[in-house]
C-alpha cells in the first residue's frame, strides 16, 4: 500500500514539474455551450404563513454581581531607550 502511494506521489510530482517547465501544454480548442431549455406554462406555489407574536421588553430584577477590586503597584523596571544623533 505504501509503495502504491509512493508511486502515485511521484507521478503527481512529475506531472506538476512537467507543467511548470512547459513540457505539457493544454490549450482549449472548443468553447463550452450550455444546452437550450424551453419552459412554458407552470405556476409558482403559494403559501399562507402565520407566525407567533413576540413582545420584547424589560423588567426589574435583583441579581448578585461580583465586586472586583483592581489595584496598581509602582515598580522600577529597565526600559529600552533609543538615542539618535544627527551627523
Amino acid at each position: 500500500m505504501r509503495a502504491l502511494l509512493a508511486i502515485l506521489a511521484i507521478v503527481v510530482i512529475g506531472l506538476i514539474v512537467a507543467f511548470l517547465f512547459g513540457f505539457i501544454d493544454i490549450s482549449q480548442t472548443r468553447t463550452a455551450q450550455l444546452p437550450t431549455i424551453q419552459v412554458s406554462g407552470g405556476q409558482a406555489p403559494a403559501f399562507a404563513v402565520s407566525t407567533a407574536k413576540v413582545d420584547i421588553g424589560t423588567k426589574p430584577k435583583t441579581v448578585e454581581v461580583p465586586k472586583v477590586d483592581v489595584g496598581t503597584k509602582t515598580t522600577n523596571v529597565d526600559v529600552p531607550t533609543v538615542n539618535v544623533s544627527k551627523p
